[in-house]
């Protein structure tokens, strides 16, 4: 199994530097364009929830990235410092009184784009998989 780490600073600008280990991750896995997009979507929401919500936009505080690669399967593992979320009590998106509202679409997103996604740790951490076409 291939395993690759990266932390940020929580800033919204550092955003960049994930998408670069999403394509760079593409790149060494020889993943196809359409996982890819789905990975970049997902994973980036992830991330960027964990910097807004999870660790407040703290500078002090980091996000971490873990990518796990195996036969058939690609995680990606996103860990705050914050203190975590109820995850199982979100408003849904979709509903009419929701779907004029600007933000709340990045767990619905997740969930619809990552064969699986997984909370952890009160919701600090969000694992996301994506099964490979082999």
């Amino acid at each position: 199994m291939n395993t690759i780490n990266i932390q940020v600073p929580s800033l919204a600008e550092n955003i960049r530097m994930i998408e670069s280990f999403i394509d760079n991750a593409k790149e060494r896995f020889h993943l196809d364009d359409d996982i890819y997009g789905n990975i970049m979507i997902a994973v980036t929401e992830a991330v960027n929830n964990a910097i807004k919500h999870g660790n407040n936009s703290d500078r002090s505080k980091n996000v971490q990235l873990t990518l796990h690669f195996q036969e058939s399967l690609i995680k990606f593992t996103v860990k705050d410092e914050g203190s975590g979320f109820d995850h199982h009590n979100l408003p849904d998106p979709t509903a009419p009184e929701n779907i004029e509202k600007p933000g709340g679409r990045g767990i619905f997103l997740m969930k619809h784009l990552s064969d699986e996604v997984e909370f952890k740790d009160n919701g600090r951490i969000v694992e996301l998989s994506f099964y490979m076409n082999t």
